[in-house]
């Protein structure tokens, strides 16, 4: 058994910064002190000159002294001090190293960027993008965070994807553009479940760009061409400048827009067409729209207008919009 506590003490103190040869005299110093100096070495396996540096090294440390002035018998001392002292030293050490290797890092990346550009933003096209934007979902650790507009690319399984994102605990945030909630289906099949599995979701009456950030490691920027209905084109935009600025422009869309994703507790009797209809409301979409994503008639629509305003107390639709968020309708 005392051997073994003496490993463990070696290995502890190893950890601290003391020596092997420290550490023998230190556990010399606990079996025998307070005794001579030269006994403390012959237990050590240590003498002259040998031994008097590592004796040295722990009445640095604080952990020993003399225990009798002009005397040359010693002992330990309490260890508490010196315990803090020589935490305090390995905890700085090791923040110098870590400062160390960053910067000899930055270095090199610095000469990388010099000599090869390092490709800091990538062109991504045709069949590459699908796989691209998958490896992207499952890659985020952190957060996820998207601006959304039409026209998508055929990606199939991108709804299980996010889903499946947000079952592993990714914090996502998305702004739907008005135009994302008119794709006939889009709001039913992709957006909606994508709420209730617990994305924040907000809308606005358009977005800057299509954009999804992952973590903060890259971000895509789809170079789609709405007028044409087409998005065969990706940007993969590494850490830098741009990034940042991408950042920064999603975090100002996402202040300015408004907010989807309810999270009061919701009345019972509200139908999913109902919620459906109030999200449809608030991102702006026409009355016609609204009827056919509903898959009812513009009378059945505006029907079910007056009963939900009703509910609400609310007497005019802008009325009905600032009632149904207050209560967490949408």
């Amino acid at each position: 058994m005392p051997c073994m506590a003496n490993v463990k003490l070696g290995e502890a103190l190893r950890l601290l910064g003391i020596g092997p040869e420290a550490g023998r005299v230190y556990t010399a110093l606990l079996e025998l002190a307070p005794v001579p100096l030269a006994a403390i070495g012959r237990a050590a396996g240590l003498a002259g000159a040998e031994l008097d540096a590592a004796y040295g090294e722990l009445v640095d440390a604080g952990l020993a002294s003399t225990a009798e002035e002009g005397a040359d018998v010693v002992a330990p001392v309490p260890p508490t001090a010196g315990l803090e002292i020589l935490a305090r030293r390995r905890a700085a050490e090791l923040e110098k190293s870590r400062i160390t290797v960053g910067g000899a890092f930055d270095s090199f990346r610095r000469q990388r960027l010099a000599a090869y550009n390092d490709h800091l933003v990538e062109v991504v096209t045709g069949e590459a993008i699908g796989p691209r934007m998958r490896h992207a979902w499952a890659s985020a650790r952190e957060q996820i965070r998207q601006l959304d507009s039409p026209p998508y690319f055929p990606l199939a399984g991108a709804t299980d994807d996010a889903l499946g994102t947000l079952a592993r605990g990714i914090t996502q945030r998305v702004v739907y553009s008005k135009a994302s909630l008119e794709v006939p289906g889009q709001l039913e099949n992709a957006i909606e479940p994508c709420i209730d599995a617990g994305e924040q979701a907000r809308v606005a009456p358009q977005v800057p760009v299509k954009l999804v950030i992952i973590d903060e490691a890259y971000a895509l920027v789809s170079l789609s061409i709405r007028e044409a209905d087409v998005h065969n084109t990706m940007l993969v935009v590494q850490p830098c400048g741009l990034l940042s600025a991408l950042v920064a422009l999603f975090e100002q869309t996402w202040q300015a827009a408004l907010p989807l994703d309810g999270r009061a507790t919701r009345p019972a009797g509200l139908l999913p067409a109902d919620r459906r209809l109030l999200r449809l409301l608030a991102g702006g979409a026409a009355d016609e729209v609204i009827a056919r994503e509903l898959g009812i008639s513009r009378r059945t629509f505006f029907r079910r207008l007056q009963i939900l305003m009703a509910r609400l107390g609310a007497e005019n639709r802008f009325q009905m919009a600032l009632q149904a968020q207050r209560s967490g309708w949408l």
